[in-house]
């Protein structure tokens, strides 16, 4: 009898950190306690606002340093959509010249993408440019689509979906030579696994969202590069130097920066731990004959430049990517289907697409998240369940 039938409770293992981590314990005990003891509104001039405002500043300070960024770079926003959104809507609507062009991939994030189409919508040129079968964009492409309009170029920096890497360096480089043009990447899944050098990436603009690093959801932030200007997204009062209004949310500002300044003091062995994960598994799904992986491939040890450490994504051809979802659910093993902003969507990712596979292989693709709290044990654990579902199940037939 297995355990569910003996009533006994099994072992859950959650691998969906992409769509969002576990809140760190002590990252929820801080923001317990200062949501009792600072409710004050932080723009309020009397003392009790002043200590508040004055808490959100030693976490901007906070954030900056683990960012390499200066203080006054950091905006703090509601969290990535709106940060992606604010990024590249603000510099829009804050350019003068009557015609206006922006870039993307064709793999963003649907907080980029679909914000880009609603541009085009408004009559702004856009540009969606292709990606390799790992699906990266290749720099030159970038070079050749830029023009006397382009006001922005905005390119993630890893996919979180594939866990494939964009050369945002090489990119940088390229539109910095270009002083009319602004570089906006969305870091949220790069966020302590993947390293940036703001200082010397190129990058004008640069997203964060604390509940993909041990943070409260409903936080975020937007890293700004000094003698950047955008133009609100939000009409109200001057906090944020005038570019976010709103009430600041201080317990949840200081919770994210805590969260953030732990995410990043581990980051060295995590990306070891996961990487060593990354790759047992990637052994495990190749020797399924049923499933694919997708993505950047850790063949020839080019892993760490090619593809983030915690993300691996397969599919199964044919089969539709709930019904594994529900099964290995069943097992104790908790993953997803592209990203949670599409997961009930029943449409083919359109990032597997965009990398040249069939609807099929698009169509059922599951994505795993690891964790702080895996291990290569978990690991194998993972590997068993899996096996055992993907031998229970026949594709279904097609219609």
């Amino acid at each position: 009898m297995t355990s569910h039938e003996w009533g006994i409770a099994m072992k859950t293992y959650y691998y969906d950190h992409c769509a969002s981590s576990p809140m760190l314990p002590t990252v929820v005990e801080t923001m317990s306690e200062l949501m009792k003891l600072h409710y004050a509104n932080a723009s309020a001039l009397h003392r009790s606002g002043t200590e508040a405002m004055k808490l959100a500043e030693r976490a901007r300070a906070s954030v900056a340093e683990r960012m390499g960024a200066d203080s006054d770079e950091v905006v703090f926003t509601s969290g990535g959509t709106e940060s992606n959104n604010l990024a590249i809507k603000g510099i829009v609507d804050k350019v003068a010249r009557p015609a206006k062009h922006i870039i993307i991939s064709a793999v963003e994030h649907a907080s980029v993408y679909e914000c880009a189409r609603q541009l085009e919508a408004r009559g702004i040129a856009l540009t969606v440019l292709p990606v390799d079968s790992l699906g990266r964009i290749d720099p030159d492409d970038v070079q050749k689509a830029i023009r006397k309009e382009t006001a922005l170029v905005s390119v993630m920096h890893v996919n979180n979906e594939t866990g494939t890497i964009q050369p945002i360096a090489d990119i940088g480089q390229i539109v910095k030579r270009h002083g009319h043009v602004r570089f906006h990447v969305d870091g949220v899944q790069a966020i302590g696994k993947v390293p940036l050098d703001w200082h010397k990436s190129g990058v004008d603009l640069y997203t964060g969202s604390g509940h993909k690093f041990g943070g409260p959801k409903g936080l975020g932030f937007l890293l700004v590069r000094n003698g950047v200007e955008l133009a609100p997204l939000l009409s109200g009062g001057s906090q944020e130097n005038g570019v976010r209004a709103g009430t600041l949310n201080v317990p949840g500002i200081v919770a994210m920066s805590q969260a953030l300044r732990l995410t990043m003091e581990g980051r060295q062995e995590r990306r070891r731990t996961m990487y060593a994960m990354r790759q047992r598994l990637q052994e495990i799904v190749s020797a399924i004959p049923e499933l694919v992986l997708n993505g950047a491939d850790a063949a020839g040890g080019k892993q760490e430049t090619i593809a983030a450490p915690h993300i691996v994504n397969f599919s199964y051809p044919g089969m539709r990517p709930e019904v594994l979802i529900h099964m290995l659910e069943k097992e104790g093993i908790l993953v997803s289907t592209q990203s949670a902003c599409s997961s009930k969507s029943l449409k083919p990712s359109r990032v597997l697409l965009a990398m040249g596979h069939d609807a099929d292989r698009a169509s059922g693709s599951i994505r795993v998240g690891f964790g702080d709290e895996h291990s290569l044990e978990d690991i194998e654990v993972l590997g068993e369940r899996l096996i055992k579902v993907v031998a229970g199940l026949k594709p279904l037939e097609r219609k």
